[in-house]
């Protein structure tokens, strides 16, 4: 197999998966182990992987964060998917935290038709959205961060820690077994943190590009949500124990 086609196995691997074991790839592209030590280094150079003892894994970008415009152009149908199933989760009368990010910013068109609903959220846009189906909204007050259009800072830790929940419904940049739940800003975190603690229940919706990767702030264990997904990476269902809820839909 040409060295280019190996290359490109590796990262599509890297790019489900997380890590790759290199006699894993030598056996896929029938190659030598010489010459796949030769495609990691390759790729390691170009930034795109980090070597580790017997493959590689994925190399992380723990604090650099896509703007809202770009984020919303990225998987939009899975996003839309997870949206559709999680308004299933949503009854009449209740009260909802809804973060800011593009997959909780799908939900809101699925609202329609539920009744007395009340949001809280820290989204610019999804209170905009939110008002434009009569749903009673209350935007968290504090710093507006122009790149995600989150409300974050101080005030609006406090803002959020005056009410209750019956449902949060939170995005993620990262989720890993070892390092939990991450995000990059460590004000983004903190405002998770408080939502997911003022709630009954609390779930993180995250397409599959999600898993296996790690940001600069770690917002909660896997096992204190649950997860919901469009489709979990091959083999990491397993890398979670028995306490971490995973759906896929």
């Amino acid at each position: 197999m040409l060295a280019e086609k190996r290359r490109q196995v590796i990262l599509d691997l890297l790019q489900q998966d997380g890590v790759v074991k290199l006699q894993d790839i030598c056996n896929r592209t029938t190659s030598s182990e010489s010459s796949i030590r030769r495609d990691f280094q390759v790729l390691e150079d170009q930034g795109q992987l980090v070597r580790i003892h017997g493959g590689a894994k994925i190399k992380q970008s723990l604090q650099r964060e896509l703007d809202m415009l770009g984020k919303a152009t990225q998987n939009i149908s899975d996003k839309e998917k997870i949206a559709q199933f999680v308004a299933t989760l949503i009854q009449d009368d209740d009260v909802l935290y809804l973060d800011a990010g593009t997959t909780t910013l799908a939900l809101i068109p699925f609202l329609k038709g539920k009744h007395h609903l009340t949001v809280v959220t820290n989204g610019v846009e999804h209170a905009s959205r939110l008002s434009d189906f009569n749903i009673r909204t209350f935007l968290l007050g504090g710093q507006l961060k122009n790149t995600t259009k989150a409300v974050v800072g101080v005030e609006a830790v406090r803002n959020l820690a005056n009410f209750r929940f019956n449902k949060a419904f939170l995005g993620i940049n990262g989720i890993h077994e070892k390092y939990g739940l991450t995000t990059p800003d460590p004000e983004e975190a903190e405002i998770k943190k408080i939502a997911i603690e003022r709630s009954e229940k609390s779930y993180v919706l995250a397409d599959q590009s999600k898993f296996n990767c790690v940001s600069f702030t770690k917002v909660a264990a896997t096992n204190v949500v649950t997860i919901i997904t469009n489709q979990l990476p091959n083999n990491i269902k397993s890398h979670f124990g028995s306490n971490t809820k995973i759906q896929e839909v």
